[in-house]
C-alpha cells in the first residue's frame, strides 16, 4: 500500500513517527502551514516557521525515505491577530519556492471579517502563482462555514478543481463535490472523521476527487490513520485499485497541478543519515560503531 498524506503537520511530530509512517507505506506528504498552539507575536516568527517548512523539514523527512512538500499561508485562526497580518505581504516570495505545492491552510475558523479578507487575498495569490489552495473549514457550524467557503471560492479567480476543501463530514461532502472542488477528510481520533465513517462516505460518493489525511499535529492524533483507512476500505470490500486511488493517485493528481510535485527522489537518504542542513543533522551525540 503506497500512501501520500496530503495534510499532516510533521513539525509537531518525531523521527519515530517518520519511521513508523515509512513502514506503513507513506512515501510522500504535504505539510500545510498552521497554528502552532500558542499565538505568534510577530511577522518574524512566521518567517522562521516558513523557512523551516521549505528547508529543514524536507531534509529531515528525506532521511526516512519520505518526500516532503508544503503549503504556505496565514492560517485562519491567526488571521484575526493584527500582529500577524503583515505576513500576507511576505507570502509571494515563498510561493515561488520549490517544494511549495499549494497555498494553505486558508479559509475560516470563526468566520470573521478579518478571515474574509485573508481568505480572499490568499485565493488571489494562489491564482496569480498558479497554485492549488487547501481550505480549512471551521470546526463550529461546519455546514454554514462550508457554504460560505464555496461562495468565496466561486467569486475568486481560482478554478474549483484547484481547491481542496478539507475537514469535511457527512453534511458537507455533497455540496463540495457538486461545486467541482476536491473533498478532503481528516481521520483523527475523537474529533473529525474515523475510518468507519470514511468508508461509508466512500461507498456513497465514490473515490473521485476525494482525499484522506491524518491531519496529525501536536494534539492527540495518529500519523498512521491513512493506513488504517486503507485497511478499513479493503475489509469493507474496496479493491486495491480503489485504495490506491484515494491514498495515492488523488493527492498526486491534485498537487501536480502546482507543477512542482517531485516524487523522483522519495527515498533519498533513506537509512544513511548522511549530510546536514545548515550544520544540523538528525543525529545527536556519538554514533555507535557497527
Amino acid at each position: 500500500m503506497r500512501i501520500f498524506d496530503p495534510h499532516i503537520h510533521m513539525t509537531s511530530r518525531t523521527t519515530t513517527d517518520y519511521e513508523a509512517m515509512y513502514d506503513a507505506g507513506v512515501r510522500a506528504l504535504v505539510e500545510p502551514a498552521f497554528w502552532l498552539g500558542q499565538p505568534r507575536t510577530s511577522v518574524g516568527s512566521f518567517v522562521d516557521y516558513f523557512d523551516a517548512l521549505v528547508g529543514w523539514e524536507p531534509f529531515r523527512a528525506a532521511q526516512f525515505g519520505i518526500r516532503h512538500h508544503c503549503a504556505i499561508a496565514l492560517n485562519p485562526k491567526e488571521a484575526n491577530d493584527p500582529r500577524c497580518a503583515g505576513i500576507l505581504d511576505e507570502l509571494p516570495r515563498y510561493l515561488e519556492k520549490d517544494g511549495v505545492v499549494a497555498v494553505g491552510e486558508v479559509g475560516y475558523d470563526a468566520m470573521t471579517p478579518a478571515e474574509d479578507e485573508a481568505f480572499t487575498r490568499q485565493l488571489a495569490l494562489a491564482a496569480e502563482h498558479g497554485l492549488p489552495a487547501m481550505v480549512h473549514t471551521p470546526h463550529r457550524d461546519k455546514a454554514a462555514g462550508t457554504r460560505r467557503t464555496l461562495d468565496v471560492v466561486a467569486a475568486s479567480k481560482l478554478a474549483p478543481e484547484m481547491v481542496v476543501v478539507d475537514h469535511l463530514n457527512e453534511l458537507t461532502v455533497a455540496m463540495v463535490l457538486e461545486a467541482g472542488c476536491w473533498a478532503g477528510f481528516s481521520v483523527y481520533p475523537d474529533t473529525k472523521m474515523d475510518e468507519e465513517r470514511m468508508v461509508a462516505i466512500l461507498r456513497e460518493h465514490g473515490t473521485e476527487r476525494i482525499m484522506v489525511n491524518s491531519a496529525a499535529d501536536w494534539g492527540r492524533s495518529d500519523p498512521l490513520k491513512t493506513r488504517r483507512t486503507g485497511e478499513a476500505m479493503l475489509a469493507a470490500g474496496f479493491s486495491d485499485t480503489d485504495v490506491d486511488r484515494v491514498l495515492w493517485q488523488n493527492p498526486v493528481a491534485f498537487f501536480a497541478q502546482s507543477g512542482r510535485l517531485d516524487l523522483s527522489s522519495e527515498a533519498a537518504g533513506e537509512g544513511t543519515f548522511e549530510g546536514s542542513f545548515e550544520g544540523n543533522s538528525v543525529l545527536r551525540g556519538v554514533r555507535k560503531e557497527d
